[in-house]
């Protein structure tokens, strides 16, 4: 993500209870998996767009690397067409 500016160097992992008694203008999910399996939140605005999973690449750590980078551009991509560019 450093290499198109983003940084998550701060980002972690949230228990759900750290979100109790919020509510969201939009929940995205962007893994089969996660639709399956994250508990509901509500909100007015519920998407899913499923992208493959970076842990299920395989392949040298170059192959795997441009996969990667692949899937976070599709995701970029889909964020701008579906929420704009701002």
């Amino acid at each position: 993500m450093a290499e198109v500016g983003i940084d998550i160097s701060r980002n972690r992992s949230k228990g759900i209870k750290e979100f109790k008694g919020m509510t969201f203008d939009y929940v995205v999910t962007v893994c089969d998996h996660a639709k399956e399996t994250c508990p509901f939140f509500p909100g007015e605005n519920i998407i899913h767009k499923g992208f493959e999973d970076p842990s299920s690449i395989t392949g040298t750590e170059d192959e795997i690397l441009a996969k990667v980078r692949e899937i976070r551009d599709e995701i970029k991509e889909w964020i701008k067409k579906t929420f704009g560019d701002e």
